[in-house]
């Protein structure tokens, strides 16, 4: 059955370490922003290009808690300003002048652990202030990668007090996608979200076999939903302040079969698909073909928020 769908992009860091030949670090995903800008914009390009109608800003290890960890860099306004200033390049050179740019907020101080998280006004604090500083010039914000109840809430509330709706993305335990990170059940996440009203609850940076387990259980919840995976062998070895290259891509998931994972998740009511990390510009392009396949008309930021 036709359906309109946004198609999201993929993960911008994972092709940043690809193609660039600094050593990853800390901050790496920032320096090379800094160093090489070129390569973020083409990323936002190549994407774009696939098929994506949304760029994601490259915001996600732009915080307070991830800043401290690092040495001379620029301020945390003047980094989301060089991040929306690439993606408006990037989407300008596509020749896709409709595409949204959209700033990502991530957990605040690590991925994956929840057991590092602020103190709840601690959270709500820094969560408004990152969309203060940007909500006059995005379209939008997709909170990514969210492990547990209390950050989910922390953003959602950050996001009332701005007077903005966001879309909330959540990252499942790789071993039972009906599950959050931290442990807690994902309809237990569902309903103590559910007093607010973001434009879409998304399962995402989870493994695509987790993602299709979480399917049922936001099909039973009143929010539009979808997924964007991630290519990840595993995430453990991922500590507080690490850096990703110690993870390692799966060798079986080409273009090709993770739009066969895509699918599954159409079948279930996904409205929103798209990729995370070691989910590529061919991967885009992959689903944007699915989407033309099944007759999907392609749904637009602007339209979902409306």
């Amino acid at each position: 059955m036709s359906k309109s769908v946004l198609l999201l992009d993929g993960g911008m860091g994972q092709e940043l370490i690809r193609r660039s030949a600094a050593p990853a670090n800390h901050h790496w995903s920032l320096q090379v922003m800094l160093d090489e800008p070129h390569l973020v914009v083409d990323i936002h390009r190549e994407f774009c290009e696939a098929g994506a109608d949304i760029a994601c800003l490259n915001t996600y290890a732009i915080t307070r808690a991830r800043l401290a960890r690092g040495q001379n860099l620029p301020t945390l306004e003047t980094l989301l300003r060089n991040a929306y200033e690439l993606a408006k390049q990037g989407a300008a050179d596509s020749g896709k002048s409709s595409t949204a740019l959209i700033a990502a907020l991530p957990p605040l101080v690590a991925s994956y652990r929840p057991d590092t998280q602020l103190p709840m006004p601690q959270m709500v604090e820094e969560y408004q202030e990152l969309i203060d500083l940007q909500k006059s010039h995005v379209n939008g914000f997709l909170a990514e990668t969210i492990p547990s109840i209390a950050e989910a809430t922390a953003v959602l509330t950050a996001a009332d007090q701005a007077g903005v709706r966001i879309m909330l993305a959540f990252t499942v335990s790789d071993e039972d996608g009906s599950r959050l990170r931290s442990g807690e059940t994902l309809s237990a996440a569902l309903a103590a979200i559910d007093p607010f009203n973001p434009l879409a609850i998304l399962i995402n940076c989870s493994k695509p076999e987790a993602v299709s387990q979480a399917m049922p259980v936001l099909a039973e919840s009143r929010f539009v939903y979808g997924a964007f995976a991630n290519g990840f062998t595993a995430i453990d070895a991922l500590e507080p302040g690490g850096v990703v290259d110690v993870l390692h891509a799966r060798e079986d998931l080409s273009p090709t079969h993770y739009a066969a994972f895509a699918a599954e998740w159409l079948d279930a009511g996904a409205t929103v698909i798209g990729g995370c990390c070691e989910v590529g510009p061919e991967h885009i392009q992959a689903l944007n073909a699915l989407l033309q396949d099944r007759g999907h008309k392609k749904l637009t930021w602007a339209e979902l928020a409306a």
